[in-house]
């Protein structure tokens, strides 16, 4: 077994599937030569950890309604979510790449690690059937699964970061779009959240919407909001 292939749990029959999984769409234009990268098996691996994950929601929280069980599934399936998988398998160090690609940091990007892990899972299933696809994908989310069963509460970033921003000051928080790139099929939007020209997070996703999301996720991890906070205190302080 390759050491990628005893990291998974898993020893591929026709090798030239992994090799397809782990080869970056750089590497082709960089050497300008015809031939494969991963984003046709990107392509099926999204439709089957969607597959994977709705069904074994669908069967894990039979009280749940469908609204419900959608918001849980973006957290499992999120460019988030499937970048720490990846980093989780070292699936970085094993990609091939451009050289362009990976001077830039390309190894440790957001979107090629969550791009590369659903490759994976494609070129698993084309190997296998959908039963080991299966094991292999909820192996890897069981920690989020376990988390989503203990606490299974319904999470809303923009909200909260609203209700939270509009106690210190009535200004409203504003979503920035600051790039969207990505095949049409998988498109990739970055959104930066503001505040009073405080910079409080960015995020990104496949929808504005889920972008907007992650960046308010952020911002409230981040708290950047309290150097202001404490300024106020200290403007409405008397005076000795």
């Amino acid at each position: 077994m390759s050491p990628l292939e005893e990291r998974i749990g898993y020893k591929f029959r026709n090798p030239l599937l992994r090799d397809e999984a782990l080869t970056h769409p750089s590497l082709r234009h960089e050497t300008k030569r015809k031939g494969i990268d991963n984003q046709r098996l990107e392509f099926l691996g999204d439709a089957v950890l969607q597959l994977v994950i709705t069904e074994h929601l669908y069967e894990k929280f039979r009280k749940e309604p469908e609204g419900q069980l959608t918001k849980f599934r973006s957290r499992l399936v999120s460019r988030d979510t499937l970048m720490r998988h990846a980093l989780a398998l070292d699936l970085g160090s094993y990609l091939h790449m451009g050289r362009g690609e990976e001077t830039s940091g390309g190894r440790d990007r957001a979107s090629t690690l969550a791009d590369s892990f659903e490759a994976l899972i494609g070129a698993i299933y084309l190997d296998s059937d959908l039963k080991t696809v299966r094991k292999f994908v909820l192996t890897q989310a069981q920690a989020d699964l376990e988390q989503l069963a203990a606490e299974p509460v319904d999470i809303n970033p923009k909200g909260n970061l609203q209700e939270l921003l509009q106690s210190i000051s009535p200004s409203s928080p504003v979503y920035k779009t600051l790039s969207q790139s990505g095949p049409e099929h998988k498109k990739i939007f970055v959104v930066e959240v503001l505040w009073e020209g405080i910079a409080l997070g960015q995020g990104e996703g496949p929808s504005k919407k889920h972008a907007e999301t992650a960046a308010a996720d952020q911002a409230m991890q981040l708290k950047r909001w309290e150097k202001a906070k404490k300024r106020a205190r200290s403007k409405a302080r008397p005076a000795n």
